[in-house]
């Protein structure tokens, strides 16, 4: 939901760190391979507890996730395959930080992780459904034509992702709650995706049935 007001506020600073970046002949890949190792730490960090250590290496990785796809713009080397890397190590990534709470702390945390990852399958697998039927029907990206996939809006969109693992992460002992407020967030948003995407794609395809 928040995406299009804070997507363009963070391009001028990513496109800076980009042209810095360019000149010593690091690759995009390596970019995305690099902060997902980076946010990875957060498992470990978050099941020791180390709360403060586990919010820099997401922030880092959260970063990085942008940074790549300013450098290949950059340099000239957009690809599908880039894309794929990249949206696929996202879900893994988020996955892993959702699993770390539920290591920190089993009894208390365990349910709502598991509540939350529950809705992160829909949320993700909506996602990428319609990106699938999107490029069948060579569906334009109006606000978001920096992203390699077409998707649907929702509540629940990066900003919104950052912002409760961020808080996750700043108040670890209110976890259950705030994963469970989050986790029906993205339940709306995949309710929505759902229903907007069949209707988007119903009527590309004339089908009303």
């Amino acid at each position: 939901m928040l995406d299009r007001w804070t997507m363009p506020l963070t391009q001028t600073p990513l496109r800076l760190m980009a042209n810095g970046l360019a000149h010593t002949g690091v690759r995009p890949d390596q970019v995305t391979l690099a902060a997902f190792v980076v946010g990875m730490l957060a498992l470990p960090l978050l099941a020791w507890q180390a709360y403060t250590a586990a919010l820099v290496v997401i922030l880092i990785n959260r970063v990085g996730d942008g940074l790549d796809g300013a450098l290949a713009r950059h340099v000239g080397r957009t690809s599908d395959a880039g894309g794929f890397l990249d949206i696929g190590l996202d879900f893994v990534f988020y996955a892993a930080v959702v699993m770390g709470f539920v290591l920190a702390d089993p009894a208390a945390n365990a349910l709502a992780g598991a509540l939350l990852l529950f809705s992160f399958i829909g949320t993700g697998t909506s996602f990428l459904a319609f990106a699938i039927m999107s490029a069948r029907h060579d569906l334009e990206r109006p606000r978001f034509q920096r992203k390699a996939f077409y998707y649907l809006h929702g509540l629940a969109e990066g900003t919104e992702t950052v912002l409760a693992l961020v808080a996750f992460c700043l108040w670890p002992g209110q976890f259950s709650v705030l994963a469970t407020l989050f986790a029906v967030v993205c339940l709306i948003t995949t309710a929505t995706r759902l229903w907007g995407g069949y209707w988007t794609l119903a009527r590309l395809s004339g089908d009303r049935s």
